[in-house]
């Protein structure tokens, strides 16, 4: 495992050294940060389509990069994957995160979002990145509590909807050669393990088709997130450091009765401070050989941004681990080979 490394979508702002990516970098490299995952819709840092076309600019990035002593690990299409599939319900709102030329216009946006994950498939090739993580989007999450009943086929109808307008998009990762990596969150329609089953069936269980690992959306829905990491590990390629904490009273649980994130029962935290074991985490990752990079994603409801991108340096690197080379019983060994076993057997 690499490490550690930084989201920097959270962090992007305005003034320095949050408004251009070299700067970024710089201050991300100071902290003592070895990579760092860029969010594609902020033009303050990133080009999308410039990285798809000019891979003089892409090297121009990585020497930025470099010079700062920073990678880059991933690119991010969080925003528009998001606008590949939008149910009417959320319209408006999710007009946010798309240009004005197509705001209000829901087929434009959509043939939008898919240009953006087409050209950062490209992108991610001309940076010679391996995994690049997007949202599915959701057509079914407004009917995710089944009241009122939902009628027969409602669900099955929204996922293969949503693997139609997916599968030409992993055919151009695959192209590339790019993992895509969905990363598996309440609000979209990929938001537990069976709801990725149902969207991995329908896509016909494309190589490319793979996950975003971040426990935190997993604690705050009462999903065991170390169990998850057995029966996917074939397919997590990503993976974001995120701490969150659920403490249910008796007047609200998961559903966090409409409150603001500080009053919810869940809530994200700064690394270390909430309920996730990421000892367990890390283990489990390095058991099934996870080689990609732990990264930062930071939403804390409490701490500032800047305390805790200092203090998850050093929570990351303390939970690497390197493995041993040897079995720990190995100055124990008394070799052996065929012959002796069948006679420690005692078989003839």
């Amino acid at each position: 495992m690499k490490g550690p490394a930084i989201f920097l979508a959270q962090f992007a702002g305005d003034q320095a050294p949050f408004n251009s990516f070299a700067s970024i970098c710089r201050w991300a490299g100071k902290l003592g940060y070895a990579g760092v995952q860029v969010p594609t819709w902020d033009g303050r840092l990133f080009d999308l389509e410039k990285a798809a076309k000019s891979k003089d600019y892409c090297k121009k990035l990585q020497q930025q990069a470099a010079k700062a002593g920073v990678e880059i690990t991933e690119l991010s299409t969080h925003l528009q994957g998001q606008l590949v599939a939008v149910h009417p319900a959320y319209d408006e709102l999710f007009d946010g995160f798309a240009p004005a030329e197509v705001k209000g216009d829901s087929k434009a946006r959509q043939a939008w979002a898919v240009e953006q994950l087409l050209l950062a498939a490209k992108a991610s090739k001309n940076l010679g990145l391996k995994a690049h993580v997007t949202f599915s989007g959701a057509l079914a999450w407004p009917y995710v509590y089944p009241w009122p009943q939902r009628p027969a086929g409602l669900i099955e109808a929204a996922f293969d909807e949503l693997a139609k307008r997916w599968l030409p998009i992993l055919q151009a990762f695959d192209k590339a050669g790019v993992d895509l990596c969905y990363e598996i969150h309440p609000g979209e329609d990929l938001h537990d393990g069976i709801s990725f089953e149902m969207f991995l069936k329908r896509v016909k269980n494309h190589r490319r088709c793979n996950i975003l690992y971040d426990p935190s959306h997993f604690m705050l829905q009462g999903l065991d997130y170390l169990d998850f990491i057995d029966i996917y590990a074939d397919r997590i390629k990503m993976f974001h450091v995120k701490d969150a904490e659920l403490n249910p009273t008796g007047r609200q649980g998961v559903y966090g009765g409409y409150q603001s994130w500080v009053d919810r029962a869940g809530r994200f935290r700064s690394l270390g401070d909430g309920q996730i074991d990421f000892g367990a985490i890390f283990s489990k990752l390095t058991a099934i050989g996870f080689a990609g990079w732990p990264v930062l994603e930071w939403e804390c409801c409490l701490k500032h941004p800047e305390d805790g991108a200092r203090e998850g340096v050093d929570f990351i690197r303390g939970h690497l681990i390197r493995q041993a080379e040897t079995a720990f019983d190995d100055f124990a060994s008394a070799g052996s080979d065929r012959k002796a076993n069948r006679r420690i057997l005692g078989i003839k």
